[in-house]
Parts: C-alpha cells; structure tokens; sequence
C-alpha cells in the first residue's frame, strides 16, 4: 500500500479542526432537473478517485521521530462509504437545502477514511442537488474548484470513458493525464482567487517569492496587530449557517464598474463593504475599518493540477472601509486600497506561514492559529468559474457555491462566485455571532441595486 509524505502546509490545516470550526472546504451545485447518480458515480471514480490517489488515502496521524506525518491508502476503498444520498424535506426550496447543508457544517470527517463526502440530494426545487465536504488537507480552495468543474463537460452526451481502455495500466494513465489537462481547460478561465491580486505578471514572482519565506512572514504577520474587535468576532459554538444569494447579472456588476472607472472585482468588494456597514451600523457597532483574509492561488492555473494535490496558496490582508457611510466615497477608497495591493507584495502571508506551522507541535500550532486569526474578522473569496453552460452527468449545472472554512476564531466568511453571466454571494457564519447572515446576503444585494441607481461616474478618478 503506498504511503506518502504529507507536506507542513496541509499538516497545518489537518490539525486545525476543532469542534468550533472545522476546516473543511464545503461547496455545493444545484440543477434545475433530476441528476443521473450513477453516472456521477462513474464520474466521480473516473475523474476524481482514480487519477487523484487522496481521495483513496487517509491521514496517519502518528509523527515520525522526524515529525512527518503521511497519507496512508484505505486498503478495500468503497466509494459508498463516502456517498450520501437523500430527499430534501418538504418544500424542497432554497431555505430547505440552506438547512440541510447549515446541519452537516458541525459533523467533523471520520478520520479513519478518506477526508471527504458527497451528498446527492433529491427534491431541490424540482431538480437536484450535489454536496461536498472536503477537508482542506486534501486541498486547497481554487484547486478543489477546478476538481469540481472538472466532474462537469461542455456538452450534455459527453461519453464516459471507455472500460476497456481503461483496464490497461497506460490507458488508464493515459486517461488520468487528460482529466487533468480537460480540468484545466475546462477551468482556464478561471482567473483568480482573491480579487486580481496576480493579474499584474511583473508582481507574480515577488509575491511568490514573499510567500515561501516562511520565517519572514511570520514576523511580519506578527507585527500586524489584532482587527477591531465587533459582533463577528467572541466565543464561537459548534453550530454554523450556510446560505447565498439570488444571482444578480454579472452585466449589471459590469455597469457599474463601467461607470465609475473601477473593476468588477472593485464593486463587489464596496458591495461587501457596504453590505457589512449596514449589518455594524444595524448592530451598533460601526468601526471604522474591518481587516479580511483574501487566499489568492500560487499554482499556475495553465496548469494541470498536481497528482497529489495538496495546499498551495497565499493570503492577502485586506482592510475594508466600512466605516465609510458615503457610497461613493466607499467605492473610491476600496479601489485605492486593492490598487495599492496589486501594486506591493507587503502584507502577503500564507504558504510561508502554513509551512512553518505545520513543523512545530500542535500546542504551538494553536499558538500561532490564535495570533494569525486575531489579525481579522473574516475570510472574502472570489471566484470567477465557467462563462458558458456546464453539464454534470448529462444536466445543466444551474448554480455553484463554495465555502472556505476560517481559521481560529473567525466566524464569518463571505464567497462570491461567477457562473454563467451571473453573480451569487454566499455566507458560512458561526450561528452564536452571526444569528442572522441572511441580512448580510440581503444587505449585498440592496448595494448593488443602491451602486446601479447611484451616479458614480467620476468617482474614481483616472491614473
């Protein structure tokens, strides 16, 4: 049986958990029409299982003398172990699967196993729905993205592979390697994770550079001092709430962007913005800036997605204007903000400072979550996925959403997902801090609606 070497990073996120805040990666796709579950299972073997050997893996716990820990195959794998299939209790609307998915958010994974699940969910609004639950070990964020979309073909008929060639060792080698390169394909447009951090290619290498200098991220995360302490942050409980948006058009977003000489990822940022100065100033607890964790990816997205799959990411330190009550003016200062990132790898933590973790004893790693955590009040992800129709197992995927879990004490994070010409915002809450997230998924789509009845031209004055 093959037993493999885990890297610092992904030993970092296995010892994370705690039964507060677990850090699996939660993300789930909807269809307006019935899904064909056994050919998702052909899909999932094919796809996912065979070319990528952690999926088929646990994790070995026991530290070496050397303080390595491994991944260990399951010897006699069953894909049912890791299969949960039901019907969404009636109505079977959207409020129905933010329930049933908000519900599983505390199970930890059996360790004993392969870290992640798959739900195949009937009854969603006439159509289905397909949950996973991958431990961020396996993983990181955008990568386990481009998994996912990768399980989906351009065209509905896609045949599935062939059995006979796939009985061959070099076949089914030859099969793994185009997985990976029609992954990359299917997902080229996937762009970032983390707001345009990289879109400049004269800045990639110095960021990437910065990022890998572990010791020196972490002094420099330490001198960065602890986020303004408001509603979102406290003693969290083990329950947690998930839930996201109607879509808003992506054409709209493009509008007001247009208008005011900003980004599309410029707007949504002020929409998150402006969505979390109305749920402070709703509380009465208006600070003037909040400090969010931006992972950007480090991995080429030209690029197939390595074998043995793993955590390769950084974070940016993003302080959001909330105290701004000015629309315009909000706008205005998170372009300055994001332009002022793009512009300078300071700030830049992450892979460094995983790698470093991940060497030292779990007290210490504790430690060191503790002190990184304290730094903000919540993780913000933006994900641009396929532009065009995408087929899982023969049916259109009509939506997508993913969570990242939080690190430490943070009990708040916000996902904005692209799909399609259209734009969904999703929450993953701690439910003691954040009782009410749907006022922060409602408060995301008053500003939008606000920015597109708003003149904002001239607001950002050009360079």
């Amino acid at each position: 049986m093959a037993r493999n070497r885990m890297s610092n990073a992904d030993a970092a996120w296995l010892h994370m958990d705690r039964a507060s805040n677990l850090m699996i990666i939660n993300a789930v796709m909807w269809f307006d029409e019935p899904v064909d579950w056994l050919r998702l299972r052909e899909l999932l073997t094919e796809r996912l299982i065979d070319p990528y050997p952690r999926f088929r893996q646990r994790p070995d716990d026991r530290r070496t003398p050397v303080g390595a820990l491994y991944w260990q195959d399951v010897p006699d794998f069953d894909l049912e172990e890791h299969l949960v299939h039901v019907r969404l209790p009636a109505p079977g609307d959207q409020a129905a699967l933010h329930r049933y998915i908000s519900d599983q958010l505390s199970h930890p994974l059996d360790h004993d196993r392969p870290l992640w699940q798959a739900h195949f969910i009937d009854g969603y609004e006439g159509g289905a729905a397909v949950y996973t639950r991958i431990h961020h070990a396996v993983a990181d964020g955008v990568s386990l993205v481009r998994l996912l979309l990768s399980l989906t073909d351009d065209e509905p008929e896609t045949p599935l592979f062939d059995a006979l060639e796939l009985s061959e060792p070099a076949g089914l080698v030859r099969r793994a390697k185009q997985v990976v390169a029609e992954a990359a394909q299917t997902t080229g447009h996937l762009v970032h994770e983390g707001f345009e951090v990289l879109t400049h290619p004269s800045r990639v290498i110095d960021l990437v550079q910065f990022a890998f200098r572990g010791t020196r991220a972490v002094g420099k995360t330490l001198l960065t001092p602890p986020d303004y302490r408001t509603v979102l942050k406290g003693r969290m409980g083990p329950a947690k709430q998930a839930l996201w948006s109607t879509p808003v058009p992506l054409a709209d977003v493009k509008a007001i962007g247009r208008q005011a000489g900003a980004t599309v990822n410029d707007v949504l940022c002020a929409a998150v913005t402006g969505a979390l100065h109305r749920y402070l100033d709703d509380h009465d607890d208006l600070v003037p800036d909040l400090r969010a964790f931006v992972p950007f990816n480090l991995r080429p997205l030209d690029e197939p997605i390595p074998r043995e799959l793993g955590n390769r990411f950084g974070i940016v330190f993003l302080s959001l204007p909330v105290g701004e009550r000015d629309r315009a003016a909000r706008l205005a200062e998170v372009k300055r903000r994001m332009d002022a990132i793009k512009a300078s790898p300071e700030g830049v933590v992450g892979y460094g400072v995983l790698t470093v973790t991940g060497m030292t004893p779990v007290q210490i790693e504790r430690v060191i979550v503790d002190v990184f955590g304290a730094k903000g009040s919540l993780v913000l992800t933006n994900v641009a996925g396929p532009k065009q129709d995408v087929f899982l197992a023969g049916t259109r995927l009509a939506g997508f959403m993913g969570w990242v879990p939080a690190t430490g004490g943070i009990a708040l994070g916000i996902s904005i997902f692209s799909y399609c010409g259209q734009v969904t915002v999703g929450i993953y809450a701690d439910a003691t801090l954040v009782p009410d997230p749907e006022a922060l998924v409602a408060a995301f789509d008053d500003e939008i609606a606000a920015m597109l009845a708003t003149d904002l031209s001239g607001v950002v004055e050009p360079v």
